[in-house]
């Protein structure tokens, strides 16, 4: 498999949270009370306060670690995890979310068997 493609098959799913929760971060530091207002967003979902910090957290750990390609196996795992997790939960809204993240979660489940990826620090080991 070519390195290139396998780079950018972790980087584009390591985006999908890294990316997002940048986006999230910023709305939040922009609106007065934009911390209140995503804790209500996950409330309507059915999911207690304590969910915003642990969302925010595993996904911008767990992003950045994926999309620099370190502890790429345990990156994928967790945020595979977090995909069926919110595909369960945004299930409730919107059936395009739920296949969406079902599909992410398939993506990442396979790079969690498949680690070895083009440009990555896991590879600079070897």
């Amino acid at each position: 498999m070519c390195r290139l493609q396998t780079a950018a098959a972790r980087i584009l799913l390591a985006l999908v949270f890294f990316g997002l929760v940048i986006l999230k971060l910023m709305a939040i530091v922009s609106t007065p009370n934009g911390y209140l207002q995503y804790q209500m967003t996950l409330g309507q979902f059915g999911l207690p306060a304590v969910f915003a910090p642990l969302l925010i957290f595993i996904q911008l750990v767990f992003g950045f670690m994926l999309l620099i390609g370190y502890k790429t196996q345990l990156s994928a795992r967790v945020l595979g995890a977090l995909a069926g997790f919110m595909a369960i939960i945004l299930s409730q809204a919107s059936l395009d979310a739920f296949f969406a993240y079902m599909g992410i979660a398939g993506g990442m489940w396979l790079l969690s068997l498949h680690p070895q990826t083009g440009f990555s620090l896991d590879g600079r080991k070897q």
